[in-house]
């Protein structure tokens, strides 16, 4: 392979790894506490935007944290997942074919 055209592919791999991290600054996941009197949503960049709180936890403060632990760990979760699925099917789709690459 040409190192020109390697040259190309990865600098086209960088610019579309950049392009989905800007797009995934807005995509959102939504996830919700066990009985929905909590929901939060993040970025796929793992950037809180928004948080719903029930008016019952707003009386209890230790379950309140909990749920807030909780459901923001989950969301963040699946917004990291989805962010490097992303990244990894960009990376298996525009990368050069290198040897010894498991591409």
């Amino acid at each position: 392979m040409d190192m020109m055209k390697m040259m190309g592919q990865l600098q086209e791999s960088q610019r579309k790894v950049e392009e989905a991290k800007n797009k995934m600054q807005q995509e959102y996941i939504t996830e919700k506490s066990s009985d929905g009197s909590l929901e939060v949503t993040v970025s796929k960049a793992g950037r809180v935007k928004d948080v719903n709180i029930g008016q019952d936890l707003l009386q209890d403060n230790e379950q309140l944290a909990d749920y807030l632990i909780l459901t923001l760990n989950k969301a963040l979760e699946k917004a990291q997942t989805a962010y490097d699925g992303e990244l990894e099917n960009i990376a298996r789709s525009s990368m050069p074919k290198l040897p010894g690459m498991g591409f």
